[in-house]
């Protein structure tokens, strides 16, 4: 779907506007919004409000055509609320209830004319954002492995945002698209088959991305790791018959001297959950485990399509976890690129095992910030459900101050975390009698010593770790990638800019 921004004035009317559809906002005290009003020269607007023909509540919606003195063929009347109190809530059901029905109508083109700056607590752009966020949702297809594909997408293709000039900026805009870019490479990679998104394609991915946006790239193959010693990563890797890919993507958008920010991103493509084998049931969802990498890639295509101007690091450790005569078995002690020794008492506690490595693979960038993405733990869904992210860090000023970065970036983009605990009392959980670490910590807290775990790797820079179990993929009817966490460590790094 294509966005414009374009300033209505009294040369400009929106009344004179040639358009196949007019979105304008209603408010359930029956009162008309600055847009609406402009529009009801004749009173027909302000008519149908008062018959309760729209009721105004979020999400109700009117359409209406030949509105006297409108140029426009259609005007819809779209409601959002009490006009005092319209929250993120109010708003998205109202931006979603016109997209709805934009794909229902027989023109391509049409105007969104709402109150952008009247959400509570949040600005011009922020719902701008939203808009552009909820477009590209809604159009996103999951039929690309089909042999029939859908029908194809009507209604209306292109939109004009009506702002007053300066309320909202064509660099506002752009960052839109290029986050919902982002979000969509994310959502393509954690939807496809994982007998196609393999390792290999990840990497592949990440080349093409190079390619398009200057980013330089190095992908180390098994000779490669070996030499590095990783053997928590390769632990992982012993079982599948796919060549495990580690990825390496750097932005060099900031000065040459300046310290990078590091992603780290989880790419198990499929998660048997090895000899400790997963139940059958919803086993198919685990080709989602790589949704840590993919909105690492995803960011990537974000910032590279806004060219933001800050240096950026991306890893990605991809492998699949198989059962098989060479797996890894419960019981058997590897040795970490750091030379930690790991007791692997649960091969399905897979991707601390990868990340790890990858985690003591970034000290070499002398990082300004590391964060790691990761579908790392269920109990994280039982804690936090499917509408917040984990997220763990250090108890000290410089951790405290990345953890808020991330908390508000999260909050500005509607992608929240949560902060949990860590601590030396939840560490000597991972305690074994026969290694440095165990790769899971006796029963309780498992969202808690998994972090644990991985921050064990971390202790010469500063460092955050996300767990996006809950909330980068949904089940059921609606089964499908999310795109997040896009959304809130783009911010992150734009806010870091």
């Amino acid at each position: 779907m294509d966005f414009s921004i374009k300033a209505f004035d009294t040369k400009n009317t929106l009344a004179a506007a040639k358009t196949g559809c007019l979105a304008v906002a209603v408010f359930e005290n029956k009162k008309l919004s600055a847009a609406a009003q402009a529009l009801d020269a004749n009173g027909a607007i302000s008519a149908a409000l008062k018959s309760g023909d729209i009721s105004g509540k979020p999400g109700s919606t009117l359409l209406l055509r030949g509105v006297a003195g409108v140029t426009a063929a259609r005007v819809l009347l779209v409601g959002m609320g009490a006009d005092d109190t319209v929250t993120e809530k109010s708003y998205a059901c109202a931006v979603s209830a016109t997209l709805k029905v934009f794909g229902t109508l027989g023109s391509n083109d049409a105007i969104i004319a709402f109150p952008l700056e009247s959400v509570k607590e949040r600005d011009a752009n922020w719902a701008l954002r939203a808009l552009v966020l909820g477009a590209s949702e809604a159009e996103f297809r999951t039929d690309g492995q089909k042999s029939k594909k859908d029908p194809a997408i009507a209604g209306v293709r292109k939109i004009v945002v009506a702002a007053p000039n300066g309320a909202v900026n064509k660099t506002a805009l752009t960052q839109a698209a290029a986050i919902a870019n982002g979000m969509n490479l994310t959502r393509e990679l954690g939807n496809l088959s994982p007998n196609v998104c393999t390792p290999t394609f990840l990497a592949n991915t990440a080349r093409k991305l190079a390619e398009d946006y200057g980013f330089d790239i190095e992908v180390l193959e098994r000779k490669q790791l070996e030499a590095l010693k990783m053997g928590s990563f390769l632990s992982v890797a012993k079982g599948s018959d796919e060549a495990p890919k580690f990825i390496v993507l750097k932005h060099n958008g900031g000065k040459s001297k300046d310290a990078p920010v590091v992603l780290v991103g989880k790419g198990i493509t499929f998660d048997t959950g090895g000899i400790s084998l997963k139940p059958g049931p919803g086993m198919d969802e685990m080709k989602y485990d790589m949704c840590g990498a993919g909105s690492v890639l995803g960011t990537f295509r974000a910032i590279g399509e806004m060219g933001l101007k800050l240096n950026v690091v991306g890893i990605v450790a991809a492998c699949e976890n198989m059962p098989s005569g060479r797996a890894t078995k419960p019981g058997d002690i590897v040795t970490a690129m750091n030379g930690t020794t790991i007791e692997i008492l649960n091969t399905d506690a897979e991707g601390r095992l990868i990340l790890c490595d990858a985690l003591s693979y970034a000290e070499r960038f002398k990082p300004a910030a590391v964060v790691d993405i990761a579908t790392l733990t269920g109990a994280c869904i039982v804690a936090l459900g499917h509408h917040t992210s984990g997220l763990f860090t250090r108890d000290d000023a410089a951790h405290d101050a990345l953890a808020t970065e991330l908390l508000d970036a999260g909050k500005q983009a509607g992608d929240v975390a949560w902060r949990f605990p860590l601590g030396e009392i939840y560490n000597d959980q991972l305690k074994s009698n026969f290694a440095d670490l165990a790769n899971i910590g006796t029963p309780g807290a498992a969202s808690i010593t998994a972090a644990c775990f991985l921050e064990n790797f971390t202790r010469k820079y500063t460092w955050a770790h996300l767990d996006i179990a809950g909330t980068a993929w949904k089940s059921g009817a609606n089964k499908g990638a999310t795109g997040r966490p896009v959304p809130l460590l783009t911010t992150f790094l734009m806010n870091r800019v």
